[in-house]
């Protein structure tokens, strides 16, 4: 409940117009809490760069890891540049009206960043537990998104995706036991 008021203070505080205000209260996580879906361009975002995380932390995993977690990144790349190409050609045959961004959020740059400077088991287990946080943010932002999103086409793509982000999520949680 206090991080719910906190990052409501937030929102409140920085919401300058409606476009804005949408754009920072997926920023700062109030819709998440509040169980709001995002824009369209908010979610189109967010996939995008989550995916790009993906793609590239998976390609270190490759490089740096054990071959049971090559083996969890080997699923990770094959999927999430799928999703990342069924997006891209949503947004580019004009069914939904976003930019896909051509680098990932800071955030996420900021994790892939922190891994390139890893070897051996430390890198193993930071990439475990990135795993396992990125795909809990990927499961709430496509619920929301395939429960109350705007754009119908990507609503129905974003809730028929879902199920394939919770196995992810599943296998992650696995392997930080």
């Amino acid at each position: 409940m206090k991080k719910a008021l906190f990052l409501a203070s937030i929102f409140l505080a920085t919401a300058g117009s409606a476009a804005l205000a949408q754009s920072t209260a997926e920023k700062t996580g109030v819709n998440s809490v509040m169980g709001v879906a995002p824009k369209t361009e908010d979610f189109v975002l967010e996939a995008a760069s989550s995916d790009m995380f993906e793609i590239e932390s998976s390609k270190l995993a490759l490089e740096r890891s054990d071959e049971k977690t090559k083996a969890f990144a080997q699923q990770m790349l094959a999927d999430h540049q799928k999703t990342s190409n069924e997006l891209k050609a949503m947004v580019t045959s004009g069914k939904v009206k976003a930019t896909i961004p051509t680098s990932m959020s800071s955030a996420h740059q900021g994790m892939l960043d922190d891994l390139k400077k890893l070897n051996g088991n430390e890198f193993t287990k930071q990439y475990h537990s990135d795993q396992e946080d990125v795909h809990e943010d990927a499961v709430d932002l496509f619920k929301r998104y395939g429960d109350e999103g705007e754009n119908a086409d990507l609503k129905a793509w974003a809730a028929k995706t879902r199920p394939a982000l919770e196995h992810h999520l599943q296998m992650a949680a696995d392997m930080n036991k």
